[in-house]
């Protein structure tokens, strides 16, 4: 049998070609490039936003006589019915409703909602608490006590229902129906918190005996050791100390391999130690590092070394433990001095130790490792040694001058001329003012001030005079604050928020006009939108108007514009005359001033409307986006607003393509959104009948 000369052997004496696998040929996407229009979550927030519509709120009512309060009540009742009927299941509408009734002291009706929307949910243990919470504030005591019963029945496991129940009864001085309460609740079995409300309700009324019985039946139901050791405890503090070895010794017995065993032996240990029988102690712990497994006997360990200490040979023992991790962390700062992670975990070595003198030396040494390079981002991790020293010197070491030196002496060492840092400042005139040296802190703020500024400097310092109450260094400083950094927005609307909290209102329009008028500033959107919300606040419209008129020499942007309209669609003036005129004569004049804000709304967006149009006419998705607007206020307007108007001004959508252009020539064609508006419309017709006439004439000139 003869063989092709491409045949491979590996291969079953096929050809490569015959044994490759052929594949589909992947389909190719033709048009790769992103959709026209990319929605974000942004717009669709702010859209909504835009569109949302004012809050309607009722005016308020004063009933005078008895037929208006049937009639009050009445409108009330098929109000909260008309709303049961539509969302039967929602209960907080249940519990209005009862809440209601119980203000209008109809207790009767009020149990009857309660007791319906038990019918719908009683499941609903808040249900149950509002219920038995009226009757109990409206000295019901049997009522309540029969809601009480009913809820336990229905809901055992609802521990909050028990508790409560249970408090009444105590707060009567029912001691014996309490306590009937708790053994009802104890034969569901409860969780422990349970068993010790119990217990602790029993030693109130020094009832011991009994006290000592719930425990036995407690560490029965929950077999735990922090049970035991509770119990355990409880005779201790009774006297029983006999008793108390005896629940510990019953507990190891059952416990012995339990998770949380070493816990048990650590607290019997502890126990025997107080009552000064140390061999025992030592024999438990022994015990327990035989028979518990080494990864959970750290604790146990530690325990057993800290006894060791106090009743062995201290210096010894203190020395083979700390001893050897002193040594690892010298090894390590002496190979880094600059590993400033190191000398973190030495010190903590050290305050565990408790020898002030050691701490002190190993800080000193710490410190004086300065960073060599005069750049922020070397001495970050370096500054908190300095944090952390004066505040053990101030909180462990309690030595309030060693600290006040310790804060000096860093703030004389950071290069404030290059960086610095305002966490420094802040926490020493913090000290200083826990001090109660009001003086040292200003001194130190006001170095901070004006060696190196900072926002958050600024802030604490405006803050803390605030708090006190010194107005004129609060302006004092927010001058300095506004000469440091004049194109702060922020602290010019904080400025003026604080003149205007004071009633100093003319300041304020002073400050707000100043900060308008500087050259540069990081967000003027914000400090415009204060400047207008605090006129309009004032009630100053003609003055809001003006500074509508002078945002818009600046910036023609389509909130702007949207903005202005909604402004004046709602700038009612007050007018204290109408109190005097009847209600038909003032329903009237509201109509026509109503009327005549829509009016001035209009005006402004028939402005916006030209300018897009005639100024700036490429912005043509801004000016549909106006229209837009404009329809649905004029739809919200209800009777006054004209959707005509609007109507005749929308553009058509079209769907056009172009031509990508990138840096190596054209790369296809993409889609976009234009939109055709009523005057462009006209235009091309006009074009299409030129063209068609011009033909005509042609073709009758060669006939």
């Amino acid at each position: 049998m003869s063989y092709s000369k491409d045949a491979d052997p590996t291969l079953g004496y096929l050809t490569r070609k015959d044994a490759e696998v052929k594949l589909p040929r992947p389909t190719r996407v033709k048009n790769k490039t992103p959709a026209p229009i990319q929605i974000t979550a942004e717009q669709i927030l702010r859209e909504a936003r835009e569109r949302q519509e004012a809050e309607i709120r009722p005016p308020k009512q004063k009933i005078t006589d008895p037929t208006e309060l049937a009639d009050y009540r009445l409108r009330k009742r098929k109000e909260f019915e008309d709303l049961i009927r539509r969302v039967r299941w929602n209960i907080s509408v249940w519990i209005k409703y009862a809440q209601w009734e119980e203000s209008q002291k109809d207790f009767n009706r009020a149990r009857s909602v309660w007791e319906r929307a038990l019918e719908v949910d009683y499941r609903n243990h808040t249900l149950w608490l509002k219920y038995a919470e009226v009757e109990m504030k409206n000295k019901f005591i049997n009522h309540a006590r029969n809601v009480w019963d009913r809820a336990v029945t229905l809901l055992p496991r609802v521990d909050q229902l028990w508790y409560k129940y249970i408090h009444m009864e105590e707060m009567l001085g029912n001691v014996a129906g309490a306590r009937q309460v708790f053994e009802r609740w104890m034969g569901w079995m409860p969780d422990q918190q349970g068993w010790l409300s119990y217990i602790k309700f029993e030693l109130r009324y020094n009832e011991v005996e009994r006290a000592r019985g719930i425990f036995e039946r407690f560490v029965q139901c929950h077999p735990k050791v922090g049970a035991w050791i509770r119990f355990a405890k409880f005779e201790m503090k009774n006297g029983e100390v006999a008793k108390a070895r005896n629940v510990y010794e019953r507990a190891v017995e059952k416990l012995a391999d339990d998770e949380e065993a070493e816990q048990l032996f650590v607290a019997f240990a502890e126990f025997e130690e107080r009552c000064k029988e140390t061999e025992r102690a030592r024999c438990i712990y022994k015990f327990a590092l035989d028979h518990i497994p080494k990864g959970r006997a750290e604790d146990i360990y530690r325990k057993f070394v800290a006894f060791e200490k106090q009743y062995g040979d201290k210096e010894g023992i203190e020395d083979a433990i700390v001893g050897k991790r002193r040594f690892q962390y010298e090894e390590e700062v002496r190979k880094n001095p600059l590993n400033y992670d190191s000398w973190f975990d030495y010190i903590r070595l050290e305050e565990a130790a408790g020898n002030k003198v050691r701490i002190r030396e190993v800080y000193e040494r710490a410190i004086a490792n300065v960073p060599p390079a005069e750049e922020k981002r070397y001495w970050q991790r370096y500054i908190y040694l300095w944090i952390n020293y004066a505040l053990y010197e101030e909180l462990d070491a309690a030595d309030v001058e060693h600290a006040r030196d310790v804060y000096r002496e860093c703030l004389n060492l950071i290069p404030h001329g290059k960086f610095s840092f305002a966490k420094i400042w802040l926490l020493a005139a913090q000290f200083e003012i826990r001090q109660l040296n009001l003086k040292g802190a200003r001194q130190i703020l006001g170095n901070a001030i004006g060696r190196a500024p900072k926002d958050k400097i600024f802030k604490k310092y405006i803050e803390i005079e605030l708090q006190l109450g010194n107005i004129d260094r609060c302006r004092k400083l927010y001058e300095k604050y506004l000469v440091w950094s004049p194109e702060n927005c922020y602290a010019w609307s904080k400025y003026a928020e604080l003149e205007r909290s004071l009633c100093e209102t003319e300041r304020a329009r002073s400050i707000f006009e100043l900060a308008i008028a500087q050259p540069a500033l990081d967000m003027p959107e914000l400090l415009w939108k204060a400047y207008i919300d605090f006129e309009i606040s004032e009630h100053e419209f003609e003055r809001t108007r003006e500074l509508y008129e002078r945002l818009l020499d600046r910036t023609k942007h389509l909130k702007v514009w949207i903005s202005y309209a909604k402004f004046e669609a709602s700038a009612m003036e007050d007018d204290s005359r109408l109190l005097e005129l009847p209600e038909d004569d003032v329903q009237e004049h509201l109509h026509a001033r109503k009327q005549q804000c829509i009016q001035h709304a209009r005006r402004v967006l028939e402005k916006a409307v030209t300018y897009y149009r005639n100024s700036a006419p490429e912005l043509k998705e801004e000016r549909a986006m106006l229209l837009e607007e404009w329809l649905n206020m004029e739809t919200s307007f209800g009777e006054l607003g004209d959707v005509s108007l609007v109507q005749s001004k929308l553009p058509k959508k079209l769907k056009k393509r172009r031509q990508i252009a990138t840096e190596d020539g054209p790369a296809g064609f993409e889609e976009y959104i234009d939109y055709m508006f009523p005057e462009e419309a006209q235009t091309t017709n006009l074009k299409i009948l030129e063209a068609a006439y011009r033909w005509k004439k042609q073709k009758v000139d060669d006939n």
